[in-house]
């Protein structure tokens, strides 16, 4: 889907230029600057960034393909992160690694004075996603390796050949700015920008701009009609025993775990329909003769606000004691992860939009639709194809009657709207 990548660069470095461009001076900095582009000349060098972005469409399709082979998962992402930065140390950018505490993050920048800019997408890859590229049925490259099932190989390519081309005319203008570039680390776990917020990372940043794959050209404002999230990993411990010779003496952790499952399972029905929670067992014992001393299980508490999400984890904490206390056993638990509702800008995905608008979809070639199809008839779906056409609505309300909203899923970059 190459094509697809390089429009939305084209997109979004036609933003990212419309702000860069169109947003005053500091006072300090007015006679520093050069003065402030007229309409006709900021349309000029707007379609200046897109041609730029256009020449580097080879330079762009290397980076979505290099990430993806590299099939990273979240808080790994050390190729990933050691390949992005080394580009962007090759033109100019300064790097810190490891901020906020996170080893494979990274918070690039380049440039001085406001207005400051970060452009963020995501890094990491799915558990057993690995995938042959081009193919349109399930054929991993390796059996049961991570893989990019989400795009989140082509976030970077897309914000680095952006900023690559609005920093050439920033330089060459002599206009105030700071560029940065952020990595979501460990998105599919919502791992790191509750964290990056934390930190301080975006105190001085006038505007993100971030980016996701996704099956539109779409920008949307306001409340999410997705869920916030909690990430709570629970873990017991009990006491071992030979499973066969002296089962008695021991206090089966496994048990108490599968305990809590099935108690959450049964309280399901009695919770908010807009709630999404599901786990997984991250420590199951290690053989069937042993009475398993320790166990744990990790949880996903979704909600659409904060009070719901924390009375979600709430019920978790008390079925998790009772578990405990049927099987004799501890258990303490620890947040791995949190993301906050969205609420996103209103003028600044107009704006995005409409270069959106300007820049338009694709030509998709025949073999795109043909693929496109192909997958969709693979997942069962309508097999419309590729869309030819852009949205002309701009989605984004301020409030979203609680009654409409039916749950779904979250991205802690939440956490970083509310900022």
């Amino acid at each position: 889907m190459r094509v697809t990548q390089l429009t939305w660069i084209s997109a979004f470095a036609a933003a990212v230029a419309l702000v860069v461009f169109a947003l005053p001076q500091p006072e300090t900095q007015v006679t520093a600057a050069a003065p402030l582009p007229q309409d006709a000349r900021l349309e000029e060098l707007k379609q200046e960034a897109v041609v730029d972005v256009e020449s580097r469409r080879d330079f762009t399709q290397q980076m979505v393909d290099m990430v993806y082979s590299f099939n990273e998962l979240g808080f790994q992402e050390f190729e990933t992160q050691r390949y992005v930065t080394g580009i962007l140390e090759d033109n100019g950018f300064t790097v810190e690694k490891g901020v906020a505490g996170i080893p494979s993050a990274w918070w690039a920048s380049w440039g001085s004075g406001a207005p400051v800019i970060a452009l963020g997408t995501d890094v990491d890859g799915l558990p057993q996603a690995s995938q042959k590229p081009g193919v349109a049925y399930r054929d991993p490259l390796i059996r049961g390796a991570p893989g990019h099932g989400e795009g989140h190989n082509a976030g970077q390519a897309l914000m680095v050949t952006a900023a690559l081309a609005v920093k050439k005319i920033m330089a060459r203008e002599g206009l105030s700015g700071t560029l940065i570039i952020w990595p979501g680390i460990a998105e599919e776990q919502l791992g790191a920008k509750a964290y990056f917020v934390r930190a301080g990372l975006f105190d001085d940043v006038d505007i993100v701009l971030y980016s996701h794959v996704s099956n539109g050209m779409t920008v949307s404002w306001g409340e999410s009609r997705g869920n916030g999230l909690v990430s709570v990993e629970y873990l017991f411990e009990g006491e071992s025993a030979h499973g066969a010779g002296s089962p008695w003496d021991g206090r089966s952790a496994l048990d108490a775990v599968e305990l809590m499952n099935i108690g959450w399972n049964y309280r399901r029905e009695h919770l908010r329909i807009q709630q999404r929670s599901h786990y997984v067992i991250t420590d199951g014992g290690d053989q069937p003769n042993v009475v398993p001393p320790s166990a744990a299980v990790w949880y996903f508490f979704r909600e659409t606000d904060y009070p719901n999400i924390m009375r979600m984890w709430e019920i978790g904490n008390q079925i998790s004691e009772g578990a405990a206390m049927m099987t004799e056993t501890t258990v303490h638990s620890r947040v791995l992860g949190a993301a906050w509702p969205q609420h996103m800008n209103k003028p600044l995905a107009e704006a995005v939009h409409a270069n959106i608008l300007e820049v338009g979809m694709p030509e998709w070639s025949d073999a795109d639709q043909r693929m496109a199809k192909a997958v969709q008839r693979m997942l069962g779906a309508e097999e419309q194809g590729l869309s030819t056409e852009v949205n002309d609505e701009l989605r984004g309300r301020e409030d979203i009657p609680d009654r409409e909203r039916r749950g779904g899923g979250s991205d802690d970059i939440g956490d970083i709207s509310w900022v």
